[in-house]
């Protein structure tokens, strides 16, 4: 079993860094490894339920799919997600945290569980996840890039956010 985590401080609102999470047809433009992202099920009201299909590039041009169902969701604070595979077993799980600590700052915190059972995968886990964890650490801080390159998107948010 590995595991990775990190927290970012982020100059955005917990609202504004929340609506561009949840804005899926964005995606591509500031998370490296992402191709398409199709809602397969939007889950209930808050999105608990949601099952997202993404896609994603490979190293030698090749692509990957995750089929991810989202749990555990509070707007605008997080969200847990388990990527489902088609073996029992190999399922991984993730957890997004956005914490507020002042006006149009927050933290965000991410973690990431996952643990290959089967061979030839498991003998590569530890490079395969280290690319993984690489472009996951990039897409969020690409994201918060994205917000601060467009101020006119969800300008809305940038003073506010749910109080903790």
């Amino acid at each position: 079993m590995r595991e990775h985590r990190y927290t970012l401080d982020l100059p955005h609102s917990a609202a504004r860094l929340w609506a561009l999470m949840q804005d899926y047809d964005r995606w591509t433009e500031y998370a490296p490894m992402v191709v398409a992202v199709d809602v397969v099920h939007p889950g209930d009201g808050s999105g608990n339920g949601l099952l997202r299909r993404v896609t994603y590039r490979l190293p030698l041009g090749r692509r990957g799919f995750a089929l991810e169902l989202v749990h555990d969701v509070v707007p605008e604070r997080g969200y847990t997600y388990t990527m489902i595979s088609r073996e029992p077993g190999q399922d991984q799980t993730g957890r997004v945290v956005l914490e507020p600590v002042g006006d149009n700052r927050t933290l965000l915190h991410f973690e990431e569980r996952y643990h290959l059972t089967k061979l030839p995968w498991r003998w590569f886990e530890g490079p395969i996840y280290r690319f993984i964890n690489k472009q996951n650490e990039s897409s969020m801080r690409r994201l918060s890039a994205w917000l601060t390159e467009h101020p006119e998107y969800r300008a809305d948010l940038v003073h506010g956010s749910l109080t903790p």
